[in-house]
């Protein structure tokens, strides 16, 4: 299973950001192929968050097309919502402390514990995660 990191998905849907392209290429790949999908529920607030936003700069969508956005990719035969386990903490807990997180990367360790929990490989931008040595991870955009 790939997990997507809410970057791929911004990406994807901004055709001002410069690595649109190779995003909109490997997202389309991705929700059409037999492989499954991860979504967990931060990508999607986090997607729906800032295309949602008209103060950033790039595409922004009203939040009834970004809905709509959401709705197709969850009505994808390989996509799976990811939510967290009962042992959730422990992974979450442990990403945490081993990658030294704080602050905003306590968002990356919650990604990184959710990725792990799924077997999952989280695919990001975000360089970030290298400091999760459990956790498997790619940039689809290099």
């Amino acid at each position: 299973m790939i997990v997507l990191d809410a970057n791929i998905l911004l990406y994807a849907y901004d055709s001002a950001s410069s690595p649109h392209a190779k995003a909109r290429a490997f997202v389309e790949q991705a929700f059409s192929g037999d492989g499954l999908v991860g979504l967990p529920w931060q990508t999607i607030a986090a997607f729906l968050r800032i295309m949602t936003n008209p103060r950033f700069p790039g595409d922004r969508f009203t939040m009834g097309e970004a809905v709509e956005i959401v709705d197709g990719w969850l009505q994808q035969a390989n996509v799976r919502l990811l939510s967290p386990g009962e042992d959730h903490w422990a992974r979450f807990r442990q990403m945490a402390l081993e990658g030294q997180a704080f602050g905003p990367l306590i968002t990356d360790a919650h990604l990184a514990a959710l990725t792990i929990e799924y077997g999952g490989i989280l695919q990001t931008t975000d360089r970030d995660f290298a400091r999760f040595p459990a956790l498997r991870w790619a940039n689809p955009l290099t």
